[in-house]
């Protein structure tokens, strides 16, 4: 289930998530064009290694701002096509709407901090991973949260797969972003070192875009749970 966009027209360029959008191309672009190992490099410079954020914090604070600073850039690095793809794709779709609510400053505030909540998350739930995580996906997470609170009855074209049968419908909101969180919670398995999606991150960033969208937004919506 791929959704395509929605029918919920902004009334704001949406500045911010076009920058968001364009910066995380671009580094994608750069990483695609160094040598094989200068990317490897690259990634493991830029990305959180929950390891050493872990021994930094309890052994070495010169090393922790350098791992800080992590959390941060590897909101902007991802590991192929695919993955920088969907992510721009999500946060096109979701992002526009959720900036117009808040405006554009609290917008990025609030997709910063629901980047680091989710790592956050990541990080405890595997602090001894020496695996690189990386990607948007914990800040988008946090949009999506926000979007099912503040427009759950807005229609989502999608695209549909089971088996040989290929189709796109509208969808409720509610329905699209409830059935990828439920694919979130049911893909939680034993953490360990290993490679692999960032459950944690994707639950953690949706749970704290749900929970800080009411300070947030700038104004009400018609179709708002609250």
């Amino acid at each position: 289930m791929i959704p395509l966009k929605d029918d919920n027209p902004t009334r704001t360029v949406p500045f911010v998530t076009i920058a968001l959008i364009a910066a995380n191309s671009v580094v994608f672009i750069y990483q695609l064009l160094l040598p094989r190992e200068a990317s490897s490099a690259f990634v493991s410079s830029m990305g959180v290694i929950p390891a050493e954020l872990t021994q930094a914090a309890m052994h070495d604070p010169q090393r922790l701002v350098h791992a800080g600073m992590t959390l941060f850039t590897a909101m902007f690095v991802h590991g192929g096509v695919l993955h920088v793809a969907l992510n721009m794709l999500y946060l096109w779709i979701f992002g526009n709407n959720i900036e117009d609510v808040m405006g554009h400053v609290r917008f990025l505030l609030f997709y910063l901090v629901c980047g680091l909540v989710a790592s956050f998350c990541q990080v405890a739930a595997s602090p001894g991973s020496t695996v690189p995580m990386i990607g948007a996906s914990g800040a988008i997470s946090g949009v999506l949260g926000a979007y099912l609170i503040m427009f759950p009855a807005a229609r989502v074209q999608t695209l549909l797969f089971f088996v040989f049968f290929i189709r796109v419908v509208s969808i409720p909101a509610i329905i699209v972003l409830g059935v990828w969180f439920l694919l979130q919670l049911l893909n939680i398995g034993p953490t360990d070192t290993g490679g692999g999606v960032a459950v944690f991150a994707h639950i953690g960033g949706f749970v704290t875009g749900v929970a800080l969208i009411a300070g947030f937004r700038r104004r009400r919506s018609r179709q708002s749970l609250f």
